[in-house]
This record gives structure tokens, sequence and C-alpha cells, in this order.
């Protein structure tokens, strides 16, 4: 079981920067890998980025330039840094840890790109 709690949303304008983080409830070094998703209005949730124990990374490719996932293991915590946001980014982030074929959700952070 991981539990998950994610802060760091809320308003930003559009061109502006903002850092999610996630903090997990177990140690990083046991989770196979941790995950940032969005849902927006109406829309499916999709991947925006992903690290692996190992510290492999993956990226959405409509973010890949703008967007950096990383982890502090002394914290057990992921971030996701998004820069140049788009109004487009508006949505429910979501932290996702992934355990030996189990998933575990956070309960999303509201992102709002507005001006």
């Amino acid at each position: 079981q991981v539990q998950l709690v994610e802060s760091g949303g809320g308003l930003v304008q559009p061109g502006g920067s903002l850092r999610l983080s996630c903090a997990a409830s177990r140690i990083l070094g046991s989770i196979n890998s941790m995950g940032w998703y969005r849902q927006a209005p109406g829309k499916q949730r999709e991947m925006v980025a992903t690290i692996t124990r190992a510290g492999r990374t993956n990226y959405t490719d409509s973010m890949k330039d703008r967007v950096t996932i990383s982890s502090n293991n002394a914290k057990d915590t992921v971030y996701v840094q998004m820069n140049s946001l788009r109004r487009e980014g508006t949505a429910v982030y979501y932290c996702k840890a992934s355990l030996y074929g189990r998933h575990f959700w956070g309960q999303g952070a509201q992102v709002t790109v507005s001006s």
C-alpha cells in the first residue's frame, strides 16, 4: 500500500511555471515507478511524466521540452517542474505509484492556467 499526497497546484498565468510535489508514504526505493498524470475537463487522463526506480524518465511528447520529473529519495518525494504552461494545461494533476503490478493514486492537484 502507498499513500500519495500532492501539493503545489494553483493558478498560473500562461507562460508561467509551476512545480508539483508528491510525497509518498514509503521509501521511493521500494516503488517500481512514479508518475504524473493529468485529466482535463471532459478528457481522459493522460501521462505527463514518469520516473523509474533506476531514474529512467519518460515524458509526453506535447510537453517533453517544458517538463522535468525528479525525485528526492531523502524526502520520499517526486516533483514535476512545468514551464511555459499553456491554457490547455488546465487540469487536475495526479501522482501515481506503481508497485509490483499495483497502482496507487493521489487525490489530485488542480492546476489552472489562465490570465
